[in-house]
C-alpha cells in the first residue's frame, strides 16, 4: 500500500486500513473513535483544526516564517528569568508539552526540554577545554524548564514569571534511580543520581506526568567528570510537584530521541523509544502490570518492572533484551559474559545487549509516535550517510493483531526524505485529530544551503493531510531561522495554539561578534537565542 493510499485509508477509517493490510488483525471502529490506546496523546476527541493554510517555499531567511494568517509569540527564550527566584530559560530548547491548569486551553504549564550549550550560552571554549564557569553553565543550562503560559486579552501567549509552579531541573538537581540497575556496582552502588541532561525529545504517560530522554549524554558527563552510567537514561517529572524526580533504568541506557507510550490490549504499558545515533536500534518496553487509572501517578511504578524489546526488522520480531537472552547469545564469549552478569548490567550496557540478541542497526531513529487513530507505529529514521541514506525516512509499524504488545510485527517505509517529497531528514512528530501528520526536519547546520540539500534551505515544519486535494503531500507550514531547527510540536488541546521549540539558531557562530543568526531580534541584541514560540491563526471547523 502506498503513502497516499495510507493516508485516505487514514481518512475514512480503520476498517478500510486493515482490509488494506491483511494478515495484521482485523481494527474496528471509525477514525473519529479508534480503541483509543494511545487517546491520551495529543488529537484525539478533540476539536479539529480546520487544517486550510497557504503552504510555504522553503526560504533562507533568518526568521521564523509562518503561513498567511498565522503568527507566533516568542514565549520563553535563553536566558529569560522563569520564576521569582531568579532561574533562568536553559539552552537547546527541543520537546514540549503543555498541561492545562483547571482544564484551560490558554493558561497551563509548559515542560519544555533543554538538550545542549552554544556559544551563546557558555561562550567560546579555548583549545577545547571548559572552564570551571563553563563546566557550570553547561550543566545549569541543559536539563528542563517547567514554565507557566497563558494567552493575554488581546491574543498574546506570554510567560507568568510570578509562578509558583515554574522551576528548573538540570544537571545539578537530584533524581531517585528505579528498576533493575539501582544500586548496582555498574552504577557504583548508588541510588540516587545528580542531575539530567542532554534531554531531547519525550513524552507524556497516561497519568500525566513528563518523560523526558537524555540523549547525547557522553561529553557533559566526561567533562564534567559525572559517573557515566548515571546518565542515558528516561527520567520522570511530574510538572505540579517539585519532589517527583525518577530516573527509569528499566527502560534501558541509551541516546535516548523520545517516548511513546500506549496500552496493550491486555492493560499493559507499552512505550516505544529511539535510539538517535547511526546504526541504533528500536525498542519497546512492555510492563509487568496492568495499568489502572485508579491509581493515578502510582502506576509511575509500572516503568520500574517490565519486559525490554529490541526491533529485528529482518525477521519482524521483537526480540527480549533480558538476562536470559545476552547469556545465551554471548555463550562463548568470555569477555562479555564478564559484562552482563545481572539485568542491570543488560540495561545499563543496552545498545551492546541488543545487538547480542538480534536488534537491527537502523538510520538513527528519532522520534516515535502511536496513532491516536489506527494503532500503527510512525518512527522518524532522520538519515544515516553512513549507508547512502541521505534524506532519512518514516517508518510505520503494523503490530499483530493491532496489538502493542505484540511479539511479531510488519512494516512500511510510508513516506521518504528527498526532493520528490518536499523535506529532508525527519526529527519529530505529532499528530492533530484530522489525522494529519505534523513533521519538522533536522538537517545539521553543517548541511544546510550545501550541495543535495539545497533545495530544501533551512529547517522547516511540515504537514502531511490525511484528506482532500493535497492529500498525501507535504506541505511546509514553517520554515525555521538561520541555522536552526524546529523541534518540540505540541498543541493546546482545543488545538488553537500550537508550541514549538526554535532550537539552536546561528549554530555555527564562531565569533560572538559576528553571529550567523540574530534570531529572534531582539531590541538592542546582536545575538541568537532558542526560544518555544506560541503559534496562532488555526480556525476551527464549524
Amino acid at each position: 500500500m502506498d503513502r497516499k493510499t495510507f493516508l485516505s485509508y487514514l481518512g475514512t477509517g480503520a476498517t478500510a486500513l486493515a482490509a488494506a493490510s491483511a494478515g495484521l488483525g482485523v481494527l474496528e471502529g471509525k477514525a473519529s473513535a479508534m480503541s483509543g490506546t494511545a487517546n491520551h496523546l495529543f488529537g484525539f476527541k478533540t476539536n479539529r483544526v480546520s487544517g486550510y493554510f497557504e503552504p510555504i517555499e522553503p526560504t533562507k531567511a533568518d526568521q521564523l516564517v509562518l503561513p498567511k494568517n498565522f503568527k507566533y509569540d516568542v514565549i520563553a527564550a535563553f536566558d529569560d528569568v522563569i520564576n521569582p527566584a531568579g532561574e533562568k530559560f536553559g539552552s537547546g530548547c527541543d520537546y514540549n508539552a503543555f498541561f492545562p491548569i483547571k482544564g484551560s486551553n490558554v493558561r497551563g504549564l509548559l515542560v519544555n526540554n533543554h538538550e545542549y550549550s552554544t556559544i551563546f550560552s557558555i561562550g567560546p571554549v579555548k583549545d577545547g577545554k571548559m572552564s570551571a564557569d563553563q563546566i557550570h553553565k553547561n550543566l545549569y543550562y541543559q536539563g528542563m524548564s517547567v514554565i507557566e503560559v497563558y494567552r493575554d486579552e488581546k491574543g498574546v501567549w506570554k510567560m507568568d514569571t510570578t509562578s509558583t509552579h515554574a522551576r528548573r531541573i538540570n544537571g545539578f538537581t537530584k533524581f531517585d534511580i528505579t528498576g533493575p540497575a539501582k544500586g548496582i556496582p555498574a552504577l557504583k552502588g548508588a541510588t540516587t543520581a545528580t542531575g539530567t541532561f542532554a534531554n531531547c525529545s519525550g513524552g507524556v504517560t497516561l497519568w500525566n506526568t513528563v518523560l523526558s530522554c537524555e540523549e547525547n549524554f557522553e561529553e557533559t558527563a566526561a567533562v564534567s567528570k559525572l559517573p557515566d552510567t548515571h546518565y542515558g537514561w528516561v527520567v520522570e517529572v511530574d510538572p505540579f510537584d517539585k519532589s517527583f524526580l525518577k530516573k527509569h533504568t528499566a527502560l534501558g541506557r541509551f541516546n535516548h530521541e523520545n517516548t511513546a507510550m500506549g496500552l496493550a490490549a491486555d492493560g499493559r504499558i507499552v512505550v516505544y523509544m529511539g535510539d538517535d545515533k547511526k546504526d541504533a536500534c528500536v525498542y519497546k518496553f512492555i510492563s509487568k502490570n496492568k495499568y489502572d487509572k485508579s491509581k493515578g501517578r502510582a502506576n509511575s511504578a509500572l516503568l520500574e518492572e517490565g519486559t525490554l524489546y529490541v526491533a529485528n526488522l529482518k525477521s519482524g520480531k521483537w526480540q527480549p533484551v533480558t538476562l536470559e537472552a545476552v547469556t545465551k547469545a554471548i555463550a562463548e564469549d568470555k569477555e562479555a559474559q564478564a559484562k552482563f552478569k545481572s539485568q542491570g548490567d543488560v540495561v545499563t550496557y543496552c545498545q551492546e545487549a541488543a545487538r547480542f540478541v538480534g536488534g537491527t542497526p537502523t538510520d538513527r531513529p528519532e522520534d516515535i509516535e502511536i496513532s491516536p487513530f489506527d494503532n500503527t507505529v510512525f518512527i522518524c529514521h532522520t538519515n544515516n550517510d553512513n549507508h547512502g541514506n541521505i534524506h532519512g525516512h518514516i517508518t510505520r509499524i503494523f503490530e499483530a493483531g493491532n496489538d502493542l504488545a505484540a511479539m511479531e510485527f510488519d512494516f512500511e517505509i510510508f513516506a521518504a526524505g528527498g526532493r520528490q517529497s518536499g523535506f529532508s531528514s525527519p526529527d519529530n512528530l505529532a499528530f492533530d485529530s484530522n489525522g494529519d501528520l505534523w513533521v519538522v526536519t533536522d538537517i545539521s547546520s553543517s548541511s544546510q544551503n550545501k550541495g543535495v540539500h539545497k533545495p530544501f534551505m533551512n529547517n522547516g515544519l511540515f504537514v502531511i493531510p490525511t484528506s482532500g486535494p493535497d492529500q498525501g503531500a507535504a506541505l511546509q507550514f514553517a520554515s525555521g531561522p538561520v541555522e536552526s531547527e524546529l523541534t518540540g510540536p505540541f498543541f493546546t488541546p482545543d488545538e488553537q495554539t500550537l508550541f514549538l521549540s526554535v532550537q539552536h539558531p546561528g549554530e555555527n557562530t564562531e565569533d560572538l561578534s559576528k553571529p550567523s543568526s540574530t534570531w529572534p531580534h531582539r531590541s538592542g541584541e546582536n545575538m541568537a537565542r532558542c526560544a518555544v514560540v506560541a503559534i496562532s491563526g488555526f480556525k476551527l471547523e464549524s
